[in-house]
């Protein structure tokens, strides 16, 4: 009887597993200012900024132009659209330093939306988002977690899944819901 009981335990644990991020709905978003580009041009993004035009869907990504990431990359910006007309904007952090951010908005964003460098972690690490990079080599990224940061400055959605597809789909469906809930 034990061992039905640790194994449920287990499978509920595997199965749920892909829902759990960070900060947890409801959560204080912490603010920030980070070094971002797009379209290969330099900006300062300012979240508190973001916010005042409406939701902001931030999502942490592990290394640009890896083959995760660029998937991801690509699905957001095939649904940028979509994410405006649904009143959101977007913004991609990862650890790697601008110089990098540059050609990863032009070529995988398709000059869509912005990336920010997060070269010191701080950005991540205020989001509780760091995991240890694969290989063992000690060094940390950021781990795909996806979040909508509602204009109140709060977690309102919170994902964080190894499948890049997923982010776009499920933040893009929570956006769409809320907007229709809040219709001006």
């Amino acid at each position: 009887m034990k061992r039905l009981v640790l194994l449920s335990a287990l499978s509920l644990a595997l199965c749920t597993g892909a829902a759990k991020a960070a900060l947890k709905p409801g959560d204080p978003a912490p603010d920030f200012n980070a070094q971002a580009a797009l379209g290969g041009k330099d900006f300062n993004f300012s979240l508190a900024e973001a916010l005042k035009k409406g939701p902001v869907v931030l999502y942490f990504y592990p290394k640009s132009f890896t083959r995760g990431c660029t998937i991801e990359a690509h699905e957001f910006a095939e649904n940028y659209d979509n994410f405006v007309a649904a009143g959101a904007s977007l913004i991609g952090v990862s650890y790697d330093p601008i110089e990098v951010q540059r050609e990863f908005s032009t070529k995988e964003c398709r000059d869509k939306f912005p990336v920010a460098a997060d070269p010191t972690l701080s950005v991540i690490s205020a989001y509780d988002a760091k995991r240890l990079k694969p290989g063992a080599s000690g060094d940390t990224v950021a781990d795909r977690i996806s979040y909508v940061i509602l204009p109140d400055g709060k977690v309102a959605f919170a994902l964080t899944d190894s499948n890049p597809s997923r982010h776009v789909e499920s933040a893009l469906a929570f956006v769409r819901k809320w907007r229709e809930e809040h219709k001006p």
